[in-house]
């Protein structure tokens, strides 16, 4: 049974335009994916697709507008809002996109101890801080004496001494250099093995590549694909989606084989397949009928055509 489960989410947000009209602004439809203990899911896609979003609204920390359909479930159990307020930074941890999250009137040592759940306080947050490669003095220091690279590897120890069953990192990675990068990735794998379930946002697919047992694939506010790893070799024959399959080719070493278009904003979605206006295997089927997610090969994929 997948430790965290997301069902057909939705995410709406009460928006007001011109006049005082009020209307409904949905940036995620029918979103579906999973994570298991001792798994790391990456999800990858461009901006908009609803990936902080959807950490966002695992964790209850949506705005006051929004609007959440659909399920998410934690060891079998529906996350109330309840269940999320108690469970946040506890069993479920957060490595935000943003270091503004760090309160910038406390040393980040003691911020990184408030975070640690079980035993001793000051001697998880220094093994963690050695972990990351920051210096002893660091624990000292205020948010503002840090630079981007450190704030983002302070946050990464705070999710790390939480001794959380899942972490959601979203982008961990901007800012810091290739040594410090794969130091991190290695923390997140070394979590997965102690049998934690680590979400893994990002724009990178290769670093993605690198860490994750599986890929799940977002556009425009819901999953087209989700795949293991070792469907992302050679051409890509093993994926199953149209899209999954033009972002590995369009990486430099498959060929740069851009794809015309652009992702619809959540105001402007086509009827029917939400990838149609730029996949070149469309039908009438794909404008008229809006694919549901279904198991394929080992993996879950949302096209009519894939076989």
């Amino acid at each position: 049974m997948p430790i965290l489960e997301v069902k057909d989410l939705s995410v709406s947000f009460i928006q007001y335009t011109s006049g005082l009209r009020q209307q409904n602004l949905q940036v995620i439809n029918n979103l579906n994916v999973s994570v298991e203990k001792g798994e790391i899911l990456a999800i990858i896609g461009s901006s908009g697709s609803g990936k902080s979003l959807l950490a966002h609204a695992i964790l209850g920390i949506l705005p006051n507008n929004a609007q959440v359909g659909g399920q998410i479930l934690y060891k079998g159990k529906r996350l109330t809002q309840e269940r999320q307020q108690d469970l946040r930074g506890k069993e479920i941890a957060f490595i935000p996109q943003s270091v503004n999250f760090l309160d910038p009137l406390m040393k980040v040592g003691k911020q990184v101890q408030t975070a640690v759940n079980h035993g001793d306080a000051i001697a998880a947050q220094r093994k963690a801080f050695e972990r990351q490669n920051l210096a002893p003095h660091v624990e000292a220091m205020y948010p503002f004496q840090l630079s981007g690279g450190m704030a983002r590897r302070v946050l990464v120890s705070t999710a790390i001494v939480s001794g959380a069953e899942v972490i959601i990192a979203d982008e961990p990675t901007p800012g810091l250099d290739d040594k410090v990068i794969q130091e991190a990735m290695g923390s997140f794998r070394e979590l997965a093995n102690q049998g934690k379930a680590v979400i893994l946002i990002s724009h990178d697919i290769e670093m993605a590549l690198q860490i994750a047992d599986k890929i799940a694939v977002f556009y425009a506010g819901t999953t087209l694909e989700v795949a293991p790893v070792a469907d992302f070799t050679n051409d890509g024959e093993g994926l199953r989606h149209p899209y999954s399959k033009a972002l590995w080719k369009a990486l430099p070493q498959n060929g740069f084989q851009p794809i015309g278009g652009s992702q619809p904003m959540p105001n402007q979605l086509p009827e029917g397949c939400l990838f149609q206006p730029r996949c070149k295997c469309f039908s009438h089927e794909c404008i008229s009928n809006r694919p549901d997610t279904r198991e394929l090969r080992g993996g879950l994929v949302r096209c009519n055509h894939a076989c």
